[in-house]
């Protein structure tokens, strides 16, 4: 699809992914998920197959690591990654290079976080990491009754920012986000260098950016 130059010159809300969008937090992840699997009694497994996990939810990173695997030993695996995660959830994570130069430079539009992390990991890491001013809505997996990329949350934040779709465009760096932006009408962009970068030939977005610096340029065009 082509979209002319100057097409996002309405939007007037964004919303953002957070895991391999706003922050780099795969090694934490990955080793969480390796410290499950100990704990379960399985082997490790490498760090860049998990990251190709990450961005369905904690329970569906969990059931993918852990393979075959019962109903019961999924619910296991989730408590104890859970726990782990939550004490190591800031040893590594950091933001990517451009982030809050990024959101600087966006602040005068009302900005929120969707995310499927759980939502008070999502808040934590958030603070953690000094970004909460900017966010007036932060989100997670767990605020709804289903994730991403079901809409139901990008609708619910469509009424809190008090903007239309076409107003509106969800920042990510998946096919999920895409496909949730998709079904709930709004913008998708995605930046080049996330977790879910690999997808985007087969799920393009509206809008490509090497970094969250060169967004405010596209908006204000």
């Amino acid at each position: 699809m082509a979209i002319e130059q100057g097409s996002f010159a309405g939007v007037r809300a964004l919303v953002f992914d957070l895991d391999g969008t706003l922050i780099d937090s795969k090694l934490d992840l990955a080793l969480s998920v390796n410290a499950t699997l100990e704990h379960m009694g399985r082997a490790p497994l490498p760090e860049e197959q998990i990251f190709g996990y990450v961005g369905r939810g904690a329970a569906r990173l969990i059931e993918q690591a852990l393979g075959q695997a019962t109903t019961q030993e999924c619910a296991a695996g989730l408590a104890f990654f859970l726990s782990y995660y939550r004490q190591h959830m800031l040893d590594n994570t950091v933001t990517y290079p451009g982030v809050r130069e990024g959101l600087a430079a966006l602040e005068d539009l009302p900005m929120a976080v969707l995310t499927n992390k759980p939502v008070r990991f999502s808040e934590q890491i958030i603070e953690g990491l000094g970004l909460k001013r900017f966010f007036r809505f932060i989100y997670g997996g767990n605020s709804f009754e289903t994730k991403k990329p079901d809409p139901a949350g990008m609708n619910v934040l469509l009424r809190d920012l008090e903007a239309a779709p076409r107003e509106t465009m969800l920042v990510g760096d998946s096919e999920v986000d895409v496909l949730t932006a998709r079904n709930s009408g709004t913008w998708a962009c995605c930046v080049t260098y996330g977790l879910g970068r690999e997808r985007l030939a087969e799920y393009p977005p509206d809008l490509l950016v090497d970094s969250l610096t060169e967004l405010a340029g596209h908006i204000n065009s």
